[in-house]
């Protein structure tokens, strides 16, 4: 056992004027953040089950719906987290969460007032730079909270919060919808609302409430956990943010890098990174335009007389993202090198997030469409799918999760990948019954089958973030969540819902696009067992990398 893991196990004294850590108030953080997170996914993920209705009354394909689950929110999170982590690691965390939800809780309800796709679109931006702001910055203060020994526990324990916020979005929003329908005739409802439009802004509304609260919650000192020093506070915390933006944003992404001190060779492979994205781009709109039958492909507008699809939005924002993320990660090899050697420059770190990014495309990719499919393949009610749906998700992501955690945490003291062959087992086992859910044409054996996959499945949550939390510095804690959560969301988010949409157009079978995203399994195997290989040595090698890499540590 390393003298970190000594000091972060043993930890259970507060300093002068704080709790002490794994105690009471601990876990009272603990709470409100989970909470936090509920209403997270909630805003999150209600367009799942309004989708049906929105497509009504919009005229939406289900590449568009797809487009507004997944891209259009997931660009902007994955892209603002970069810095909206950085703030997390030089700002007060309360107040970096509290900011956030009022954002993405107001941009919830403003959605109520869409009356068309641009519209939408414009509040769904909104909503994903607002969620960006959260989990960065709640898990640096959950891992200064809870000693190492219990992290996986605690950090599991937040993240169920996905899955009871995307039960209940499915539960709360159904009953909503068909209470408004019921309740008023078609053009006499409130402001002329529709059952959809009224449902975000009586979701959207109480998150603002939600905020004060997280505004009382005390700020523990980075490395509180683990005994290590704080370090010198960040003067100008929204400067180093507002320059961290401007690396992923073109055109400051070159501004940036010059600023930086990079090569002429590093400006040059970033000019030459905007030509193959664009390129990349523009023949993979072309290409799935064509796979798509003109009847179902919505042109958007038109620019200088060239259609702009949906299709053209997805890969344009994609190429954005991957553009952005390249230009972020050269400027962090000149800015911040032992962060970069700790992240980008640890293969364990990168096969681990590669593994959560490939589990999330999945999951987003089931999850934004398993309501519709219940409706439109198996014949279920609205409201009965939402709730028996939304209960599944909710009670069996959050035993999952929670379990998985605390399993985590007890193998990981037989072996310092523990979590992570947990998390393994978890990718392999509930595959089977994944594939039946999408065989069995009976509704009753569907919603078994989703509770069972939602209970085994979210055992990997917990031990994943853990251990990439577990490779870094408490200092570098909100900016490694953030790039955990920029390949779940905007690859896997991003990604996920979008090619089911995309196979469900241009096969018109959207349970054979559904079947599809299980291929992506054995490469999800293949990342964890590599990470559970290597984990051990770059775990306790992390601090002598870093201060070989410039740390004053």
């Amino acid at each position: 056992m390393t003298g970190r893991e000594t000091s972060s196990t043993a930890a259970d004294v507060a300093r002068p004027g704080l709790p002490p850590v794994g105690g009471a108030y601990a876990k009272y953080v603990l709470g409100v953040l989970m909470v936090v997170y509920i209403f997270n996914f909630i805003d999150r993920s209600i367009l799942t089950i309004l989708g049906p209705y929105i497509q009504k009354d919009l005229g939406l394909s289900d590449g568009q719906l797809g487009l507004l689950s997944g891209t259009v929110f997931a660009l902007f999170y994955g892209l603002f987290g970069l810095a909206l982590g950085k703030l997390a690691d030089t700002w007060l965390r309360t107040r970096t969460i509290a900011l956030g939800l009022a954002v993405w809780s107001g941009m919830t309800a403003l959605s109520g007032f869409a009356t068309n796709f641009g519209g939408l679109a414009a509040a769904r931006v909104g909503v994903g730079v607002g969620e960006a702001s959260a989990s960065p910055a709640a898990y640096s203060l959950i891992s200064d909270w809870f000693p190492k020994a219990r992290r996986a526990t605690a950090l599991a324990i937040y993240s169920s919060g996905i899955f009871i916020g995307a039960g209940l979005s499915f539960a709360i929003s159904g009953v909503v919808v068909e209470g408004w329908n019921n309740a008023f005739a078609p053009g006499t409802a409130p402001l002329g609302l529709a059952g959809w439009q009224a449902a975000f802004l009586i979701i959207g509304l109480p998150g603002v409430l939600l905020a004060l609260l997280v505004l009382t919650l005390k700020e523990p000192p980075r490395g509180y956990a683990d005994g290590l020093p704080a370090g010198p506070r960040e003067p100008h915390p929204f400067r180093k943010t507002i320059a961290e933006l401007g690396t992923v944003l073109p055109p400051f992404t070159l501004i940036g890098l010059r600023r930086a001190g990079a090569s002429a060779g590093v400006i040059r492979a970033n000019l030459l990174a905007i030509v193959a994205v664009v390129i990349a781009a523009i023949l993979l709109t072309m290409w799935t335009d064509s796979l798509i039958p003109a009847e179902k492909l919505k042109v958007l507008a038109r620019i200088g007389g060239i259609p702009l699809t949906s299709n053209a939005i997805q890969w344009a924002s994609m190429a954005l993202g991957v553009y952005g993320v390249t230009s972020w990660a050269q400027s962090l090899a000149v800015r911040d090198k032992p962060l970069f050697a700790l992240t980008w420059g640890t293969p364990t770190f990168l096969q681990a997030a590669g593994a959560g990014t490939l589990i999330s495309f999945g999951s987003y990719a089931v999850g934004a469409w398993v309501y519709i499919y219940a409706f439109r393949n198996l014949g279920a009610t609205p409201a009965t799918a939402g709730l028996f749906l939304g209960l599944g998700s909710a009670i069996g992501g959050w035993v999952g999760t929670s379990l998985g955690g605390i399993i985590g945490d007890a193998w990981r003291k037989r072996s310092p990948s523990g979590r992570l062959v947990v998390s393994l087992l978890a990718s392999i086992l509930p595959l089977p019954v994944s594939i039946f859910a999408f065989w069995t044409q009976d509704l009753n054996a569907f919603y078994i089958a989703i509770f069972l996959t939602n209970l085994i499945s979210t055992f990997w949550l917990g031990g994943v973030t853990a251990s990439m939390q577990d490779l870094v510095l408490p200092r570098m804690r909100g900016t490694a969540g953030a790039m955990f959560f920029l390949g779940t969301t905007m690859l896997g988010l991003g990604n996920g819902p979008y090619v089911v949409g995309l196979i469900s157009d241009a096969t018109g079978d959207l349970q054979f696009a559904i079947r599809c995203t299980f291929l992506a399994a054995p490469v999800v195997w293949l990342l964890l067992v590599l990470a559970i290989r290597g984990l051990p040595r770059a775990e306790s090698t992390s601090l002598a990398r870093a201060r070989a890499a410039g740390e004053p540590v």
